[in-house]
């Protein structure tokens, strides 16, 4: 086992986010703080798998939380902390961009796997595989704008990829999201869908 796993937590109303700060798309979301943090422990195995083998996580420690608002209890990260203002060196940005990337090549592993149609929910409600990878693709395209990368609709999609990941790496530009929130709400978005058309393929 490594050293401690930093948590931050994003405090809503409604909803709870437990995000692996050094760790970009482990993040899980509960009912309050300690059903965030179960459930981001629960997942461990499942994001070791994105990952990798340099994935040695400890126990998770809280060092510290942020207010939420509409978008955390829409049910999606929406706020940065201060640690997402850490300083990031050329060496940790490619760290963290290439965790991104493994997120990227599980998604679409994730896609060729699963049926094109997905177990609906209790009310008959959730979008299909296609609609999903769609909502993905243009979502990345919406956050891309964030950090300086403006992508027109018909560019293909590892070319988006690839212009996200550039600027991600350079850790620098026009940007209105921190590079560290960046990354993890990339990764969060990608690695949650692909786990939700995991748990809905059977």
């Amino acid at each position: 086992m490594g050293a401690a796993t930093r948590v931050g937590l994003e405090i809503g109303s409604r909803w709870t986010f437990a995000s692996a700060l050094d760790w970009p798309g482990w993040c899980r979301r509960g009912r309050g703080s300690q059903e965030a943090l179960d459930l981001l422990s629960a997942f461990a195995p499942r994001y070791a798998l994105i990952a990798g083998s340099g994935f040695t996580p400890g126990a998770l420690e809280v060092v510290g939380d942020v207010e939420g608002d509409v978008t955390t209890d829409f049910g999606a990260p929406g706020a940065a902390g201060p640690w997402d203002l850490e300083p990031v060196s050329p060496g940790e940005a490619g760290r963290l961009t290439a965790l991104l990337e493994s997120s990227w090549s599980a998604f679409d592993a994730v896609i060729a796997a699963a049926p094109s149609e997905l177990r609906k929910g209790p009310r008959g409600g959730g979008r299909d595989r296609d609609q999903i990878a769609e909502h993905v693709r243009e979502a990345e395209r919406t956050y891309a704008r964030k950090i300086g990368v403006r992508l027109p609709p018909s560019t293909p999609w590892p070319d988006q990829r690839a212009g996200v990941a550039e600027a991600l790496r350079s850790a620098a530009g026009d940007r209105s999201w921190p590079t560290r929130y960046a990354v993890r709400r990339f990764a969060w978005h990608v690695t949650d869908h692909a786990w939700e058309i995991e748990d809905r393929s059977h």
